[in-house]
């Protein structure tokens, strides 16, 4: 069983026309293990990205330390490099994180032969397929020769999703993977990570600033606020039943479909009523 851990971990900016330090991620603590999805859930400026690049090591931590399996996290070599075979992430812009220069057979080939996951050319073009069958694009063969411009908006997130898939990670960090996608497809979307998540035995760490999704796709949800994690727990407990002011206010806004479900007329000419009492408002 692979562990990531995040151990007292500190980051801080320097901010022009400010004397002191931003600090954006303030003591924080938590474990990623495989086989389970966590959430890690707040408002934009809470620290949520800011986590995401210190654990693809794009950022550094200033105090605490990164292990993944007891062992620090080494910055260069190949210490590194073992460290990025098993920690991938997938990034919110499906259209940014695409060179539009290149087909998408060139985006899975790139890290399958800079992890060593290929050599020959027969053997690149294979995995490439078997990637694109992975996150359900297919005809493989005829989507690896199309360039990001000819793909919707999902498709393209799930070849970012295929090329994170690639130097085969135990750790996929997803980014907000859904926010830029039409409400349409997002669902879809979560659920090939949630099936990719239980077939590879990932550990997943889903950042969002939607409760809903992280209730149904998290074995634990962890809230941020200003930097700091200010509750923890099983996804149900922490939305169910929040404790921190803060929490308590997201869940209160977070939509609730069950009870809007509730409230809706019980036969049709109920709903007939409601709908022409709509519509003289």
């Amino acid at each position: 069983m692979t562990t990531l851990e995040f151990r007292d971990v500190v980051k801080r900016y320097n901010v022009r026309g400010r004397a002191d330090k931003l600090t954006a991620v303030n003591h924080v603590s938590f474990t990623l293990e495989s086989g389970k999805t966590t959430a890690l859930v707040g408002q934009s400026g809470s620290g949520k990205s800011t986590i995401a690049k210190l654990i693809t090591q794009l950022e550094h931590p200033d105090e605490g330390a990164i292990l993944l399996d007891g062992e620090p996290v080494r910055r260069r070599g190949a210490g590194l490099r073992d460290y990025r075979h098993n920690v991938q992430m997938v990034f919110q812009d499906p259209f940014a994180s695409l060179n539009p220069y290149h087909s998408i057979g060139h985006h899975l080939a790139r890290p399958l032969q800079l992890h060593g996951r290929a050599s020959t050319r027969a053997d690149v073009e294979q995995k490439i397929h078997e990637l694109l069958e992975r996150v359900r694009l297919t005809p493989a063969r005829e989507v690896a020769a199309k360039h990001p411009h000819e793909l919707s908006g999902g498709q393209r997130q799930r070849v970012a999703i295929a090329r994170a898939l690639a130097p085969e990670p135990t750790v996929l960090i997803a980014d907000e993977p859904v926010s830029m996608l039409d409400v349409s497809i997002r669902l879809g979307v979560l659920n090939l990570l949630a099936d990719l998540q239980r077939q590879e035995n990932l550990g997943l760490l889903y950042i969002t600033h939607d409760l809903a999704t992280a209730r149904h796709f998290s074995d634990e949800i962890l809230v941020m606020y200003k930097g700091e994690i200010v509750e923890r727990g099983p996804a149900d407990d922490v939305i169910l039943n929040p404790q921190h002011e803060y929490t308590k206010r997201l869940a209160a806004a977070a939509p609730n479909p069950e009870l809007r479900l509730a409230q809706l007329p019980t036969n049709r000419s109920a709903a007939m009523a409601a709908g022409k009492s709509d519509r003289n408002v």
